[in-house]
């Protein structure tokens, strides 16, 4: 498969895990999304809400992108205290990125201030959607989420058909979960390791991605009770030596580590 979205087309990526906020060895992601949005240096707006609004989350993501990009963030936590008009400056957007976390919560704060109305318009408008984990499931009409605790299918969006579950291989509970439910009628769809992106031109899949060697992607659907898995191999995008911003110093290290661990845990929840 060949990328194929053309400037202007509804376009969703879908990374099932990692990037920014897990660890500096994902940055070709981050130099894939600034390609695939068309723009030279394009204004990529964060997300964060899925996370609390953690401004770890929101440090790392100026510092992965603020090499190649126009950063900026909205923290529907505290617009109380830096009130902004949330469709004007989305929509101002050439990338939006979601960030990982709880589905459930996610959701949850946008009905309240009404963006899902807004990240249609913007999907419509040519404005690149993209996210990890919590922010790739929210994408599509279901996703495996362990907001609950256990996991469990939960409604997404809806701008893309069917499924999806991340972090495939690095948790197997959740992994036992989406098998169970696709053979129990859930709508088929897309299981995406960590570091792996899918990008899709409107419904369809248009290209798979990776920046991790041998992280994959796969198809999960039933037929005639039973589960067929087909691997989608992605193609090994080109590393950045020392990451975007170039080598990486103690502190980024430790940003890292508690990065990863807060990473986990929230795998639990997403």
């Amino acid at each position: 498969m060949t990328a194929g979205a053309e400037a202007g087309a509804r376009r969703i990526l879908a990374m099932g895990g990692g990037g920014f906020s897990s660890s500096v060895a994902d940055a070709p992601l981050e130099r894939y999304i600034a390609s695939v949005s068309g723009a030279e240096r394009p204004r990529v707006c964060l997300l964060p809400t899925a996370g609390g609004d953690a401004d770890d989350q929101i440090g790392r993501f100026y510092r992965a992108f603020r090499a190649i990009a126009e950063p900026s963030h909205l923290s529907l936590f505290r617009l109380g205290t830096h009130p902004v008009s949330l469709r004007e400056h989305l929509l101002a957007q050439q990338v939006i990125y979601v960030g990982g976390g709880s589905l459930a919560n996610l959701l949850a704060i946008w009905r309240v201030h009404g963006l899902e109305e807004v990240l249609r318009a913007a999907w419509e408008q040519g404005i690149l959607l993209c996210g990890v984990s919590a922010g790739s499931m929210c994408w599509f009409e279901f996703g495996i989420t362990r907001s609950h605790g256990r996991s469990r299918s939960a409604r997404g969006l809806g701008l893309l058909p069917g499924s999806n579950s991340v972090h495939y291989s690095s948790d197997p509970e959740r992994r036992a979960c989406y098998h169970a439910e696709v053979l129990d009628g859930l709508a088929p769809g897309y299981a995406v390791d960590d570091g792996v992106g899918l990008l899709f031109s409107g419904p369809r899949l248009v290209e798979v991605v990776t920046a991790r060697p041998g992280a994959r992607a796969y198809r999960v659907e039933a037929a005639g009770g039973e589960l067929h898995e087909t691997p989608l191999a992605p193609r090994l995008l080109e590393p950045v030596p020392g990451g975007v911003d170039g080598p990486v110093e103690i502190a980024e290290f430790r940003d890292a580590r508690r990065a990863r661990a807060e990473a986990a845990r929230r795998r639990r929840g997403a």
